[in-house]
Order: C-alpha cells, then structure tokens, then sequence
C-alpha cells in the first residue's frame, strides 16, 4: 500500500472524563493521572426541535465531536464531505427495539426505526448542516477506526479535498452488553485536508503493515483504548495533544495494523 498524506485541520473528541479536545488535550498532554468519568456532551442545537427531542446519545456523541473538529478547522460543514464510523451505531435504540418485540405489543415505533438504522447520524447531521455533500457510513467491529481513517483519508487524496471524520461507540445495555462489553462511550472526529493550509495541526502518513498496536501506560486510558473501537484513536489522540513525532500504530484486522507517522506543525 503506498502511504496517504493528509493533514489534520480540526479535532474533536469526548469521552469519559474528556469533555471536548482543549479538555482531552491538556489530560493526554500531561504525565499525571487522568481520572476516567462521566461522559458529558453539549445538547445538539443544531438541530431543530423536534428532532433534538427524539435523538440519543450515540447522535449526541457524533455530533458533537464533528461539530468541535469543523469548528476548529474553520470550515463550512454544510459543504464537507463525511465519514461516519461506529461499530453499533445506536446501542440503546437497538436494546429498546429488542425488547420491545420481544413483549406482547411488538409495535415499533416509526421513530425508533429510522434511528436504528447505521446511517441515522450522518442523515441527522445532513439535516443540522443543511449539507448535501456525499456521506459514507461504515462498521468493522474493532477495526472500526482505523476503517474510517483509511476511508476518510483515501476520499481526502483522491478528491483533493477535505472531508471529515466522525468516529463514535456507545455501550449496549445488558444483556446485550454481555455479547458486546463496550464499557464507555467515546467519539472523536478529524477534518482532514490534502494540502497544508495555516490552520493546519499535524501531517499524517498512513500505512498499513503488521508492528503490533501501540500500547498506552496509563492503565486506564489503555483499558479505555483496548474497550472501546473508536478509542483505538487514543495513540494518536495523545501524540497529537504532547506535539510528538514519530509513529504510532492503530489496531486494523487481524493480520494487519494501521502505521501512522505524525508531524506535527
């Protein structure tokens, strides 16, 4: 595979205990302890009212890491190519769709089912940015970040380009969170550019290869990373937040991991 050059122009993130990138930028950036709590997001303003009313935390999640990443780089979302990334879209849509056909009215609500659906936060976000630029939507169970990153960077360099990046897991309530033990939710988000512009934060080069993934030290951050798809991102997150160079490696499938060189700006 020959290595992908793009550039990373905004970022978002939140996670538990990481309120947005300045708030995770400052714990990944310092050596101290970071204590893992509650995930706290911004309401979706953007979207009308009636829809704000009807929407869950995975929608909450995604927007609003994509909303701090395009505010960021400084760009107009509702012209932004898109890259939704999660490897269960709307856990507690799907448990409460389960257990209601498992009970004696089996009627699912209209609502219900069209936020089951993978693509609901990229048509969700279409609607908040009035945007009618192309979305994918895209799962690869643990693989799902690095999936993301290689789609998002491969649309970057082939449509010279920016394009943006969401990536965002929720946890299944039980029993359903027996088979699948996500443990937090976690999103983060990249506008990406093919060219380096002044609002440029880093340079990337991707790759794929077989260096086993980059492990962290904290012990809580490397659970949070190894629990959690779209925290596979964390390597690079902290990278990013200390201004290092070098590489890090991302999980990928199970014969390939995601090499990704980092040059900061």
């Amino acid at each position: 595979m020959t290595a992908l050059q793009v550039h990373i122009e905004g970022i978002g993130l939140y996670g538990p205990g990481l309120t947005g990138w300045s708030h995770a930028r400052e714990l990944l950036g310092a050596s101290g302890p970071i204590e893992i709590g509650p995930v706290k997001l911004p309401a979706p303003e953007a979207l009308p009212p009636a829809e704000r009313r009807r929407v869950g935390l995975a929608l909450k999640l995604a927007m609003a890491a994509g909303f701090e990443a395009v505010t960021q780089a400084q760009v107009d979302p509702g012209a932004l190519p898109a890259v939704f990334s999660s490897t269960g879209g709307d856990c507690d849509n799907c448990h409460l769709i389960l257990e209601t056909l498992a009970s004696a009215d089996r009627t699912v609500s209209p609502t219900r089912f069209h936020n089951s659906v993978h693509n609901m936060p990229a048509g969700y976000w279409s609607i908040a940015t009035k945007c009618m630029a192309p979305t994918t939507s895209l799962c690869a169970y643990d693989a799902t970040f690095a999936a993301g990153l290689l789609e998002a960077a491969c649309q970057t360099t082939s449509t010279q380009s920016p394009c943006l990046l969401v990536a965002y897991d929720t946890a299944y309530p039980e029993p359903l969170h027996a088979r699948r033990p996500i443990p937090h939710a976690f999103g983060v988000a990249m506008v990406l550019s093919p060219e380096k512009t002044a609002r440029t934060l880093c340079s990337l080069s991707l790759a794929l290869g077989d260096a086993p993934p980059t492990v962290l030290s904290h012990p809580g951050l490397e659970q949070l990373r190894t629990g959690v798809p779209a925290a596979r991102s964390l390597p690079l997150m902290r990278a990013l937040a200390r201004h290092e160079s070098g590489a890090v490696v991302i999980d990928y499938l199970d014969d390939l991991t995601l090499r990704v060189e980092v040059s900061p700006c």
